[in-house]
């Protein structure tokens, strides 16, 4: 199993992998349907990048799409325009494919 498909099945587990960054944790939580903690994840992490795109999908999907524009820009990145599964995908992996 890849790195990603392994971290999409941990959500069966009642915490994150040990070791994972915050913006992790956040889109293990938001996975495993928690989106309150995935929130409370990136808040406490605001102006660390990749917490701020991760907090910017989670307002997209919120569907508060200003407050998501708003993240994105802190973030560098322009508004995700694909699904939200494939976004959660490509930040997954980015996340997990750094050392």
């Amino acid at each position: 199993m890849d790195a990603l498909a392994t971290f999409a099945a941990s959500v069966i587990a009642d915490q994150p992998p040990a070791g994972a960054s915050p913006a992790l944790q956040a889109l293990w939580w938001v996975r495993r349907g928690d989106w309150a903690q995935a929130h409370a994840c990136v808040q406490a992490h605001e102006g660390e990048a990749d917490c701020d795109s991760v907090h910017a999908h989670l307002h997209r999907q919120e569907g508060d799409l200003s407050n998501a524009g708003y993240w994105y820009r802190r973030a560098g990145r322009p508004v995700a325009q694909q699904s939200l599964e494939a976004e959660w995908a490509a930040l997954a992996t980015e996340l997990l494919d750094r050392p």
